[in-house]
């Protein structure tokens, strides 16, 4: 078997090229393969299945057990448009049992394999499509980043094959914005291993968007390209490790650094780093409960900024179960209501504030534009009815 590459290491599963692929990539987890094979036991040659004879090249995705698993272990070695020779143990095809009526116990079995092409694992939050992997190296340990902690990344973006950037670059996931990394990269390093490099595609959305970028020459509306090699990573503290006063010590940490961005009005990354805090704060306390409230308070005003009033509106109903008579959350609610147009709701929130502090300038202020307001709307109503029956009472007359 000089000719075959043994490629389970036990010659379990072992592979013959027949026609060499081009490029350096091949198919690796999660990706979506397209092959054409042709299936023969080893004992006799009979062939017992070809989606060549089908005319109808065989998909399906790799690494997750969804075919044999000399397929997976085999296809992941192939490059595009490579032909070869893949030769299955029983218990790398269908081992004892065989698969009736064509595939007999203990068949050692022969496929001749051709790889058609890929597309990449998508791993877009929503599974559209707009976060494509190729994995070119895979890591060298199972250790994917999490919020919070640092990574060592070497990118290089291109744009219809020119380099429109290469660097190497230093953060903490969820703040990749900050340096300049676009967040479908941040989104892929969650399954990238330590030391892995793989090749994202990205569409507009998680990359430069409808503005693109002047000054990198990036179109509007453009799918990019980005070659991310993970260096390093290191990780926060265990949850599970820690104990009360340390997690509560690094939400503190995180809602700072949060807070910090709020003033600056980075707001989608506060909100990140907001939501990072409030996962070391699940044991309540009245330190920890001071805490949650503190970001909460400061989630609706994120939100309230970005005018995403029905957020807002979430993050009062958090901030008032922990404290029912916190001003600032009555108030916010009210001013979300407010922009909503609920001028009932909003005006019983800042009549509440009122019940707690009647002296709050702010709130009597916005008591007085509610009443206004509705009153204004009744008036408008009024006239809408009254103009209404009087139509009606002069169609009865004619």
């Amino acid at each position: 078997m000089e000719d075959y590459i043994d490629l389970s290491r036990d010659g379990g599963v072992q592979k013959r090229i027949l026609q060499e692929g081009t490029g350096d990539e091949t198919p690796s987890k999660g990706c979506s393969v397209s092959l054409h094979y042709t299936g023969t036991l080893d004992a006799d040659g009979k062939q017992f299945d070809s989606s060549r004879d089908r005319n109808e090249p065989f998909q399906f995705k790799l690494g997750i057990g969804a075919v044999i698993k000399a397929f997976d272990i085999g296809v992941a070695s192939m490059k595009q448009g490579e032909k070869c020779i893949l030769r299955c143990a029983p218990k790398y095809a269908y081992g004892k049992s065989g698969s009736p009526p064509n595939i007999p116990p203990n068949a050692t079995l022969n496929f001749e394999l051709e790889i058609l092409g890929w597309k990449g694992a998508d791993l877009s939050p929503k599974e559209d499509g707009g976060i494509e992997r190729f994995m070119v190296r895979s890591g060298t340990t199972r250790d994917c980043p999490k919020s919070g902690d640092l990574v060592k990344i070497h990118l290089v973006g291109r744009h219809e094959g020119r380099v429109f950037e290469e660097r190497d670059v230093e953060f903490c996931m969820d703040e990749g914005k900050e340096f300049g990394v676009v967040s479908g990269v941040e989104v892929a390093l969650e399954h990238f291993n330590r030391a892995e490099t793989s090749r994202l595609v990205l569409k507009p959305l998680y990359a430069f968007g409808a503005e693109g970028n002047s000054e990198l020459g990036v179109p509007p509306n453009a799918t990019v390209e980005y070659t991310v090699t993970l260096s390093d990573v290191e990780h926060l503290a265990d949850l599970s490790m820690m104990s009360q006063d340390e997690s509560i010590a690094q939400a503190q940490l995180m809602r700072e650094k949060a807070t910090k961005y709020l003033k600056e009005d980075k707001h989608e990354l506060a909100l990140k780093l907001y939501n990072s805090a409030l996962t070391y704060l699940s044991i309540r306390s009245k330190e920890a409960d001071a805490v949650k409230l503190a970001i909460y308070l400061n989630k609706i005003l994120c939100h309230q900024k970005m005018h995403n009033h029905d957020e807002a509106k979430l993050a009062c109903v958090e901030a008032l179960q922990i404290d029912s008579k916190s001003v600032k959350a009555l108030y916010r609610q009210g001013m979300s209501n407010l922009a909503l147009e609920d001028l009932d709701r909003a005006l019983r929130d800042f009549s509440a504030v009122l019940e707690i502090e009647p002296e709050n300038k702010a709130a009597l202020n916005q008591v007085s534009i509610c009443k206004h307001k509705i009153k204004a709307y009744n008036d408008q109503q009024k006239k809408v009815f009254a103009n209404m029956f009087t139509k009606f009472a002069q169609s009865d007359s004619k």
